[in-house]
């Protein structure tokens, strides 16, 4: 009876000792066939640190400018209205127009592609800036977030529409024909000269010779936003309006 009795009993254990083996060899091979983790966005990283990784402040780009662009590309990203998720373009007219104060960022590898000029609307300001509308004829700029559409050749070239998405401050872009085109008055021979570049009749105008390149780059559903500390936009902005108190941590 014993000889029977521990047979059973070491088969008993035998059979425990395999089942639990079985299972611990099993557990780290599931987790290996699990799907790696998707890399931290660049646009969920710390605002500080990708301000600061691009050096931004050594090209005088305003913080307060970067925090609320990522903020709204953050927003439209969410809200599903990115195509081109990948791009993330500033102007920053907190800066005269004899400064590069257009910036186009790679928001996938973090790295800033583009620092150029970038003209204002003649009615806006001579080197700076300052006065802004959403009315046709106006001749102004309009400040706030845009997505890029497609392209087309007009009286500018090559050019590229921009869809406003805040009513009352840029909607009327479409309606206006505010593009983005190439200009022969935005170049370090303007500036020699006047001390500014040229201004437009509203457009973001760029270099010339970079606007094919800027533009294929930024194109279709990208998120793009003019700045400025002007208090009437901030306060007045829905997009910015959750944010408006945040500041870079």
């Amino acid at each position: 009876m014993t000889k029977p009795f521990l047979f059973i009993f070491a088969l008993i254990i035998g059979g425990i000792t395999v089942a639990l083996g079985t299972s611990a060899i099993s557990g780290p091979a599931t987790k290996r066939m699990d799907p790696a983790p998707a890399a931290v966005p660049v646009a969920a990283e710390s605002k500080a640190v990708l301000y600061d990784s691009l050096r931004l402040d050594t090209l005088a780009l305003s913080r307060d400018a970067f925090s609320y662009a990522l903020q709204g590309y953050k927003t439209l990203q969410a809200a599903g209205e990115l195509a081109n998720q990948r791009i993330l373009t500033i102007i920053d007219f907190s800066l005269p127009s004899a400064k590069k104060r257009l910036f186009v960022v790679d928001m996938a590898s973090g790295k800033l592609l583009f620092n150029t000029w970038v003209s204002h609307g003649r009615n806006s300001g001579t080197d700076m800036a300052t006065r802004f509308s959403n009315r046709n004829g106006s001749l102004q700029s309009s400040l706030g977030f845009y997505i890029t559409g497609d392209t087309y050749n007009g009286g500018n070239g090559y050019s590229l529409k921009l869809d406003g998405q805040e009513k009352g401050i840029n909607d009327n872009a479409l309606l206006r024909k505010i593009v983005m085109h190439g200009s022969a008055y935005v170049n370090e021979r303007v500036i020699a000269a006047k001390g500014y570049i040229g201004r437009s009749l509203g457009c973001p105008a760029i270099p010339a010779p970079l606007t094919k390149t800027i533009i294929n780059t930024i194109r279709n559903g990208s998120c793009l936003f003019i700045y400025s500390p002007d208090s009437n936009y901030i306060t007045r902005s829905k997009i910015l309006a959750p944010v408006i108190t945040d500041t870079l941590s």
